[in-house]
């Protein structure tokens, strides 16, 4: 267990709680997207929450993945792939945030906050240059969230999913290097 503050803390996802995961999803993910997906998600939730992948994901090199806790209960996940590089900045040292999905009850208790500001400061003790991660463009608040913390636009992608609306597709890759941080 990892303790990020007095009512936030991190648990290692293991194979056992595959299931656990997934029902977490079912409920967290349409919430935040389910206006997204001409099935309300649950292609999503099914695909990338279907215990084959978790597995797949748990035994991937490089890879931490979390549950959050907030107040001792499960209200999220946390997926971190150490080592994995941004396009052209594949000379630094980069860190990607694969995954932060919070129930939208906890909104409003800056979790997400101090979730990036220790992978932040992980990221540092252990010398990486930069955190990045992918952010739908159809979710402002995400990007503001993570404009005002510093990140910049790098790129974009189209996803593929057959069953995602067209107008969502978009997603932008997201930066910050760390010599700003350092200089702060």
């Amino acid at each position: 267990m990892i303790t990020i503050s007095k009512n936030l803390k991190l648990r290692e996802i293991l194979e056992s709680d595959s299931e656990s995961l997934f029902n977490l999803m079912k409920e967290i993910y349409p919430a935040a997207y389910s206006h997204f997906w001409k099935d309300g998600g649950e292609f999503y939730v099914k695909t990338q929450y279907a215990k084959e992948n978790i597995l797949r994901e748990l035994s991937e090199e490089n890879t931490s993945y979390y549950f959050v806790l907030f107040k001792g209960e499960i209200i999220g996940n946390f997926r971190i792939i150490w080592n994995k590089k941004l396009g052209e900045l594949k000379d630094k040292k980069s860190v990607k945030l694969h995954r932060i999905y919070l129930h939208s009850k906890t909104q409003g208790n800056g979790i997400g906050k101090k979730l990036l500001n220790w992978l932040e400061e992980e990221a540092i003790k252990k010398k990486y240059e930069l955190i990045w991660l992918d952010a739908m463009d159809e979710q402002p608040q995400a990007f503001e969230f993570y404009k005002k913390r510093g990140y910049q636009y790098y790129s974009h992608c189209f996803l593929d999913f057959e069953l995602l609306y067209d107008e969502v597709r978009k997603m932008s890759q997201v930066y910050k290097e760390f010599s700003i941080l350092s200089n702060q």
